[in-house]
């Protein structure tokens, strides 16, 4: 269903929707609320190849970069864990025709009651008004979600219900000097040299990925609910070894 529309907080100009999933067998998170956030007039390969998926992506360096390659369908150095031609295309192509009944505001809230809500399955939380997210979380039993803008004053208000998604240790330092808890993707080549590990008493591995033992899935674990308590270190930060069809391009 659509859960809202409107324009794109991150460049203030660009119509965005936001579409709510309701069920999900997606194995690592759980049968939680799934939300794309995706650009309500461009296929997302478009969208992706041309750099307006600034849009919904904002600065994330995963977007790659745009290009006129006609042997490409996505932006070049892509090493965005989404696969686009499934999710975002498939929920884009339903948008499109019509297929999505849309949710008044008002009745935001209780599309959420007793829900585990993953915030931004598809394109960065801080896109969408801060209220969408609270109005639509306010009765829900649990989230998870990232923004990439936690370093942006005006977006910044994502970290509510957000982590911090940084992709080092130096980055990773500097949400924590904010009492920013973060998500850190750590390239498969510094795991497997044992480099930049999760520092110790700041950082654990996600418990729903094999580093972490497979051990549990987001719906389960909910560590990934919001940015804050970074300081007082009794919530820890989140490490990931990059995953998804890009996994080893990642440096």
């Amino acid at each position: 269903m659509i859960l809202w529309q409107g324009t794109s907080k991150i460049d203030g100009v660009s119509p965005i929707v936001l579409v709510g999933i309701l069920k999900s067998s997606n194995k690592k998170t759980g049968n939680m609320v799934q939300t794309y956030i995706i650009r309500r007039d461009i296929d997302p390969l478009e969208a992706s190849k041309t750099g307006k998926d600034y849009a919904i992506c904002g600065d994330c360096k995963h977007r790659g970069d745009a290009t006129s390659d006609s042997d490409r369908k996505t932006a070049a150095n892509r090493t965005c864990y989404v696969a686009l031609f499934q999710g975002p295309r498939h929920v884009y192509r339903s948008y499109k025709a019509g297929k999505y009944k849309t949710v008044r505001f008002t009745d935001l809230s209780a599309i959420g009651k007793g829900r585990k809500i993953r915030i931004g399955t598809y394109g960065d939380p801080a896109a969408v008004p801060p209220r969408v997210w609270l109005r639509l979380l306010s009765l829900s039993v649990g989230t998870t979600g990232y923004t990439h803008q936690w370093d942006t004053s005006d977006l910044s208000a994502a970290t509510q219900y957000c982590m911090a998604s940084v992709d080092s240790i130096k980055e990773a330092a500097k949400a924590w000097n904010s009492d920013y808890r973060t998500f850190r993707v750590l390239p498969v080549g510094d795991y497997k040299a044992g480099r930049n590990l999760p520092i110790k008493g700041q950082e654990v591995y996600c418990p729903a990925t094999p580093e972490g033992g497979d051990k549990s899935s987001c719906v389960e674990c909910l560590l990934c609910f919001g940015a804050g308590g970074a300081k007082r270190g009794n919530v820890k930060s989140v490490v990931a070894v990059a995953h998804g069809p890009a996994r080893y391009q990642i440096v």
